[in-house]
Order: C-alpha cells, then structure tokens, then sequence
C-alpha cells in the first residue's frame, strides 16, 4: 500500500490528497460488496466520533444514503453521505468530520474509492481523500492522520483481509 507525499501548494493554499492503494484477492463485484454492504464487518471499533462505543458502522448503498455510526448506548453520529454509487467500480463519500473528530454538517471534503479489476479474481483498490484544504490551519494536522498507519493505510489493510476471506 502506498500514499503520496505530503505537499502543500503555496500558490494556491491546496493540500495534497491522501491516497492510498491496495490490491484485493477477489473480484471487483466482490471488494465493492465488502466495502459497502458489508462496511460493519471491516470497519476498525476503534474509529468512531461518538461518546459510546461503536456498535455498528452503517455505510448505506445508495447515493444520498447515509455514512454513520450506532453506538453501544443507542445514538447515532453522522460521518457523511454516499454522493457517487457506482458497483462495482466507484464510491465517493462525503466526509463531514472536523479536525477534532467531531460530526460537522458544513464542513465536506470528499472519499472516492475506486475498484479497478486486475484480471481474474484481484482487484485494485485506490482511495483517495481530497480536499483537505478546508481545514483551514488543521489541514496539514488532519492529512498527517489520515494519511498514517492508523488511518487510511491501516483501515485498507483490514477491509482487503476481509474481500479476500
């Protein structure tokens, strides 16, 4: 898994995307499955926003479907919303959670994934977070997390031991 190096433009105040990629033993069909309709089985516990712990990440597979967590105690924490609903070849996600991890309805920077068949049974995975420059002065704070074992990188890993199971 790779992802690009960490650069702002000063010309234009832009923040380099996040981007990572993974390479999946099992059909697009399936990695697209897995990481839509299945989110909950793969889905780290713990990454979540709300104050319980997380019971249940909800992925719904439909464009203008929800992107949200059920916690342990019954609440619901919203993350965003599918904007793109493409099976099995691309997902785009808005992502509305702010620089202190908290749900923030006017704050959205974009996840596309895209699933790209590389031949029978395998399937490349690239993921890349955008947009990260409206973070303002967190920008570069937030793309170093999300950018980290611990964000995108460790969260591919897992969903791909759970395409190819």
């Amino acid at each position: 898994m790779t992802t690009a190096a960490s650069t702002t433009s000063a010309s234009t105040g832009s923040v380099e995307p996040v981007r990572a990629t993974v390479t999946v033993d099992a059909p697009a069909e399936r990695a697209f499955d897995v990481f839509t309709r299945r989110f909950d089985a793969w889905w780290p516990r713990t990454h979540h926003i709300g104050a319980g712990d997380l019971a249940e990440g909800v992925l719904e597979p439909w464009e203008g479907g929800r992107w949200y967590e059920r916690d342990t105690d019954g609440s619901e924490c919203e993350w965003g919303r599918v904007l793109v609903f493409d099976p099995p070849h691309r997902l785009v996600l808005a992502w509305q959670i702010s620089a202190q991890w908290g749900f923030d309805p006017d704050l959205v920077t974009e996840v596309e994934v895209r699933f790209i068949a590389q031949g029978e049974g395998r399937t490349r995975v690239e993921l890349e977070h955008r947009d990260l420059e409206r973070y303002g002065h967190a920008a570069g704070q937030v793309r170093a997390s999300l950018g980290s074992e611990g964000g995108w990188l460790g969260i591919l890993t897992v969903f791909a031991r759970e395409a190819a199971a």
